[in-house]
């Protein structure tokens, strides 16, 4: 369990900038190889328009030549960026569909940085569903940056652990070992909605902290109770206890062939100040 390569995502928004930063400083902290992946977005397979061909095909293929150069100039970018916070990196140009490129060049890291939706920005639907969608489909624990993130803390030193015993919150947990490792404090965090009682077959997160410390991680232990929307008592959890990292499970289902993130995961991942941790 070392990030011996983290991925990031890249793109011409501005937010690129901040995730670009913390991938840059979590690769330095943790010996990592660096990977930028520049989704192209142009077509696979689009090459120079042969001779005599139409209007149509010469628009297609400049559109691809544009998007090529654009995909050019923010792997440059990404380098001076990271000079000289990361030791070893490269950039990957890739067309065809984006959200496949991060998920097929991310599954050769240990953590893939994405940044979080921007509904104000002026992209389309796919890139605000990039994140969830890699998220959801990668199989590697996804670190998702908002655009206004706070970078005093490169190791992400607060961790606040969202524990209710699912197969993704242990993927997660699992994922987020590195990190937890360096951090200086780690709350696992069990939450239910009032009135409800706990469940007697509910996991304990006792039994957690127990692994964790044969781990090496020594986390403390909180038990919430709260009237509250669970989106909303973890986010202000998350804010009272000053967290640089939220650690919970993505999930989804499936409908119609899409797969679609579940409530609580898409609000919180829509809301929060803080990067958050997920695998699915």
């Amino acid at each position: 369990m070392t990030l011996s390569t983290i991925s990031v995502h890249l793109d011409h928004t501005e937010c690129c900038e901040v995730r670009t930063r913390l991938a840059a400083r979590l690769a330095r902290l943790h010996g990592s190889h660096l990977m930028g992946i520049v989704p192209t977005w142009a077509p696979a397979g689009t090459g120079p328009a042969p001779r005599g061909s139409g209007d149509l095909d010469r628009t297609i293929v400049e559109a691809s030549l544009y998007l090529r150069r654009r995909a050019e100039t923010v792997a440059h970018v990404f380098h001076s960026r990271i000079r000289p916070a990361a030791s070893s990196s490269d950039a990957r140009l890739v067309d065809g569909d984006p959200v496949q490129a991060v998920v097929h060049h991310g599954r050769a890291s240990d953590l893939i940085v994405v940044g979080q939706a921007d509904e104000a920005a002026a992209v389309c639907e796919a890139a605000n569903r990039l994140p969830e969608d890699v998220m959801l489909n990668a199989g590697r624990p996804v670190l998702i940056v908002p655009s206004a993130v706070r970078l005093a803390s490169a190791s992400l030193d607060r961790i606040l652990v969202a524990w209710d015993g699912s197969r993704e919150a242990a993927m997660s947990l699992r994922g987020a070992m590195p990190l937890l490792r360096v951090a200086t404090h780690v709350t696992l965090l069990s939450l239910r909605r009032e009135p409800a009682a706990a469940s007697p077959s509910a996991p304990d997160p006792e039994d957690l902290s127990g692994w964790l410390l044969r781990h090496g991680v020594q986390a403390s232990v909180e038990r919430l109770a709260t009237p509250l929307r669970i989106p909303n008592a973890l986010l202000d959890r998350a804010e009272v206890l000053a967290s640089d990292l939220i650690v919970m499970g993505g999930y989804g289902h499936a409908r119609v062939q899409q797969q679609l993130l579940g409530g609580v995961t898409r609000e919180v991942l829509m809301r929060s100040g803080v990067p958050l941790l997920m695998a699915h």
